[in-house]
């Protein structure tokens, strides 16, 4: 009763894009897959942004889309329209709302809550224990992440793209509902990249997010003072109704997570090192390595082959190098490439869809001597 082809462990993003790409493949038809989550997820406990060109796969749930952003630092201030790029948000209650309602709707995929406890391998299955229940599965795809999986090396930094974030209303308007506030450097540094991020969903609620590149999270209470300090001294405001928090950290890595995986055991998502090492951008990531891991399924591969290192995991390696041997320098980098570049070169390059020509110009754009360092020492 409990025996499946495929278990999905985890209905994140990864789970939930995984689970419905199988639901639209003929080649899945037949196959029993079940998919576990501790959590109904019923809540609006994160958010995703990407940018995109145009409309996408997600557009049926898009939230909100912005024209323009605005970067600031200590010697540039852009405020650009982003054309032919759309900046947008999903809420995760709407993510999670929609793919789940697909799935319920399926006749061979099973959507349990349930925590897991235990996992053991065997030739032939894999046993996944549950708070309630024991279930086989032939293959299972976990993106429960944990940072232990990382920090068992020292070949690759491990860093943290942590923040806590708050949705507030004001009685006025005094939002810029038409642009995105990426990444707001004039807050003090104290020895880390540490920028604000601002998501205006009307001209008087938003989205305000306090965000580190870091190796160590901070109290608490850091977070939410720094929070405050921002909307005093920016808005000018003193009172507001916090209508929402989140807070999260996302692991910034070039460590490869492949050694984890097993014959039968596949690790997805954060857990798999998807989330893109030098932003932790996931889901657009997670978006572009799903029909890849559904070919490896199909074909019966051994699910190690999909590779994650190209030229961009370079560049991104050697940007880690810099940040994590000079944690308060990384906003002179963003400067550096905001104030020459314009920001489609700059999103083209975080796509990984620039040419080897364009490469040039966007690392051109960079301070030089940290990242020389950084390539020689690789090297030798």
């Amino acid at each position: 009763m409990n025996e499946y082809d495929y278990i999905i462990i985890g209905a994140g993003a990864s789970g939930l894009l995984l689970a419905d790409a199988m639901l639209n493949d003929s080649f899945f038809d037949n196959k029993k897959i079940l998919l576990l989550d501790k959590d109904a997820k019923n809540t609006n406990d994160r958010t995703w942004c990407f940018w995109e060109e145009g409309n996408g796969q997600f557009e049926a749930i898009v939230h909100k889309k912005w024209d323009a952003i605005h970067f600031q630092g200590d010697d540039v201030l852009k405020r650009t329209n982003i054309s032919p790029y759309s900046y947008k948000m999903i809420s995760s209650v709407d993510f999670y709302k929609y793919y789940l309602g697909r799935i319920k709707e399926s006749s061979n995929i099973t959507f349990v809550q349930e925590g897991m406890v235990d996992l053991n391998e065997s030739a032939t299955e894999v046993t996944v224990k549950t708070t309630n229940n024991t279930y086989s599965g032939k293959f299972i795809f976990n993106s429960l992440f944990d940072y232990k999986m990382a920090m068992g090396q020292k070949k690759y930094p491990v860093l943290q793209q942590h923040f806590v974030g708050w949705v507030i209303k004001t009685e006025k308007p005094i939002f810029n509902a038409s642009e995105v506030t990426y990444m707001d450097f004039s807050i003090p540094q104290k020895g880390n990249t540490r920028f604000m991020y601002v998501l205006p969903y009307s001209n008087n609620t938003a989205l305000i997010e306090y965000t580190l590149f870091s190796d160590k999270l901070l109290p608490k209470e850091e977070y939410e003072v720094a929070i405050k300090e921002y909307i005093l001294n920016r808005f000018k405001l003193e009172t507001y109704e916090i209508i929402e928090k989140e807070a999260g950290s996302i692991p910034m890595t070039a460590y490869d997570f492949r050694e984890h995986h097993t014959n039968r055991i596949r690790y997805i998502g954060t857990a798999g090192g998807w989330a893109k090492p030098s932003t932790g951008y996931t889901l657009m990531s997670t978006a572009n390595k799903i029909p890849k891991l559904i070919e490896l399924i199909k074909q019966g591969k051994p699910l190690q082959k999909m590779k994650l290192k190209n030229k961009f995991w370079f560049y991104d390696m050697l940007f880690l190098d810099v940040l994590h041997h000079n944690n308060g320098n990384g906003h002179a980098i963003f400067e550096s490439i905001f104030k020459s570049l314009k920001p489609q070169m700059v999103f083209k390059f975080l796509d990984e869809k620039t040419s080897l020509k364009e490469d040039i110009v966007y690392i051109n754009s960079c301070p030089k001597a940290p990242f020389i360092k950084a390539f020689f020492k690789r090297l030798f």
